[in-house]
């Protein structure tokens, strides 16, 4: 039987073959390690996406077209998709804990950095760097906790994990934009470096030492590369890792460009109320945590099809011409693209068979790909044929990804 964990020591220790020492609810080890993680969670996606807002800025101030940018967060994702999979070989031999507080102190210091940038070039360089450096926390993190959680609550910890991430995206938005408003842009990213870097040094503080997981010393290419091709012959896997593409890809679309058209007229909207706006993320936040107890309760792709569902009724929305409209579609499309996010990231935990870095970090391959290529290439769709261009783009991503999620069941329940 799994046992709690009252007490840890100050490094990683490796698991005693065949036994399992999980982190159970109600332990103090695991209300640390949910706090650690919420705020791995927020200084990532804070960091990441502070400059999102800031897009129309930047094409002014730099003299870019919309699309180009949007490169200031598509070359971070970008960047972090290949990392990602890099980090989750790296952490085999130098932990997860490591490698995680390694990641956030450098990104928060890179966000610290890009404020100073003199240029649109320099600025784009440090920003692609701060995307090699973030690959270090998300696929670790779920590796982490489908390795440390009890089984049995592993929803609710992932739904607090991606409710982190959604505060992060939230605060990392919604700050920047009014930061930007009365300080200028540079001083904002100042700012949300600073909170970045407080953010990580709690995480460091707080998230007890890996007890099931084992060191791999040394680099064998032949066992990574053994192990991700094991998950890719997966039936159900690669069908989530397509969701986590398309989902993903659909839902920063909108976030990308929405602020384009809201800062135009008829609307005419400042970076405060556009980022007043984007408080709409708290809603993804109760979403994450909702949606992993859901599933656990009732069926995770029962729960994640509805999520899907929800998120292109969320991007239907937005075709109407009335604010309070479109602001009812952002929130249903976050609502239901985190409900989403947070089943899809346990599902991994669930159906992979070992090496559970190694899957998620094609999880989050596939999220971030979605991101960069998906996000930059609706900007054409934007410049070309307008609004309804994006959304016609979203809508078919994703009915792509419920197809997929109804393989993924399919195949899951005939394994089973």
């Amino acid at each position: 039987m799994p046992t709690s964990v009252h007490a840890v020591k100050t490094s990683e220790t490796a698991a005693t073959p065949g036994q399992k020492h999980y982190l159970t609810r109600g332990a103090g080890a695991y209300r640390r390690a949910s706090l650690a993680l919420f705020l791995s969670g927020f200084s990532t996606f804070s960091l990441l996406y502070c400059v999102q807002p800031l897009l129309p800025i930047f094409s002014q101030e730099f003299a870019v077209s919309p699309a180009e940018s949007s490169l200031s967060l598509s070359l971070s994702t970008g960047f972090l998709a290949v990392a990602i999979v890099c980090a989750a070989a790296v952490s085999e031999g130098l932990g997860r804990r490591s490698l995680m507080s390694i990641s956030l102190v450098g990104a928060a210091l890179l966000t610290i950095a890009t404020a100073f940038a003199p240029n649109w070039h320099l600025l784009l360089v440090i920003r692609a760097l701060q995307g090699l450096v973030l690959g270090g926390v998300p696929a670790v993190a779920m590796a982490y906790l489908a390795e440390e959680i009890d089984p049995r609550g592993l929803g609710a910890t992932m739904g607090l994990y991606v409710g982190g991430t959604a505060f992060g995206g939230m605060s990392g938005r919604v700050l920047t934009g009014i930061f930007a408003e009365y300080l200028t842009w540079r001083p904002a990213l100042f700012i949300i470096g600073t909170i970045g870097l407080a953010a990580a040094l709690g995480f460091i503080a707080l998230l007890p030492p890996s007890r099931n997981f084992v060191r791999r010393p040394g680099f064998d290419p032949r066992f990574h590369a053994k192990a991700w091709l094991g998950h890719l012959r997966n039936p159900a896997l690669p069908f989530i890792f397509a969701i986590a593409f398309l989902a993903m890809g659909s839902f920063v679309t909108i976030y990308n460009y929405a602020g384009f058209r809201l800062v135009a007229p008829p609307y005419g909207l400042n970076q405060t109320e556009l980022g007043l706006i984007l408080t709409v993320y708290l809603f993804g936040i109760g979403a994450s945590s909702i949606g992993g107890l859901l599933g656990d309760r009732i069926g995770h792709f029962s729960v994640l099809l509805f999520g899907l569902a929800l998120t292109a009724a969320g991007s239907a929305l937005t075709l109407f011409a009335s604010l309070p409209a479109i602001i009812l579609g952002i929130i249903v499309l976050t609502t239901g693209f985190f409900m989403s996010h947070s089943i899809a990231s346990g599902l991994v935990g669930k159906l992979a068979h070992g090496t559970k870095g190694h899957a998620s970090s094609l999880y989050m391959l596939a999220y971030y790909v979605g991101s960069s290529l998906m996000g930059s290439a609706g900007g054409w769709f934007f410049a070309v044929e307008g609004w309804a261009a994006v959304v016609i783009f979203t809508l078919a991503m994703l009915a792509l990804a419920f197809v997929s999620a109804c393989l993924a069941q399919h195949l899951a329940r005939r394994k089973a």
